[in-house]
C-alpha cells in the first residue's frame, strides 16, 4: 500500500467524522431543544437553542470536512486543476461557515472579541443545557410550607 492510499483512507475517515458530527450534533441540538422545552423555558428558548445548537454542529463538521480536503488535495499528485477544485471547495465552506457563524452570535466574526469554534459552541450549548437540568432538579426551599 503505498502513501496516497494511505493517506487517502485519512481523508476518507475525516469525512466520515464529519458527517458523523454533523448528524450526532443535529441529534444533540433536537434533544437539547426538546429538553428546554419540557422544562417550560417556552417555544422561543427552545427554537434559539435548537438553531444555535445545530449550527454549531453544521460549523464543526465543516471544519473537520475543510480538514478531509487539505489531506485529499496535498497527498494526491499536485495538479494546478487540482489546487483550483481544493480553493474552490475551501472559499464555499468558509462562507458557510463564516455565514452559519453570523447567524449564531448574530455579529461577523471579525467584529467578536473572542472566536469560538463549533466544537466550543456545542460544548456551551451541552454545559447550558446541564445547567437549566440541574437547576430544574434542584429541591427549593420556599416549597416546604
Amino acid at each position: 500500500m503505498d502513501i496516497e492510499s494511505v493517506f487517502t483512507v485519512v481523508a476518507i475517515g475525516f469525512e466520515i467524522v464529519g458527517a458523523v458530527v454533523m448528524v450526532c450534533g443535529f441529534l444533540l441540538a433536537v434533544v437539547i431543544g426538546i429538553r428546554s422545552l419540557s422544562r417550560g423555558e417556552g417555544a422561543h428558548a427552545a427554537y434559539t437553542t435548537l438553531r444555535s445548537t445545530l449550527g454549531a454542529a453544521i460549523l464543526l463538521g465543516l471544519e473537520v470536512l475543510v480538514a478531509a480536503d487539505l489531506v485529499r488535495t496535498i497527498t494526491s499528485k499536485p495538479s494546478l486543476q487540482d489546487a483550483l477544485i481544493l480553493g474552490i471547495i475551501v472559499l464555499i465552506r468558509t462562507i458557510l461557515s463564516i455565514s452559519i457563524q453570523i447567524e449564531i452570535d448574530g455579529v461577523a466574526p471579525w467584529r467578536r472579541a473572542l472566536l469560538t469554534s463549533g466544537g466550543q459552541l456545542l460544548g456551551k450549548a451541552v454545559a447550558k443545557d446541564r445547567d437549566a437540568a440541574s437547576r430544574a432538579a434542584a429541591p427549593r426551599g420556599d416549597e416546604s410550607a
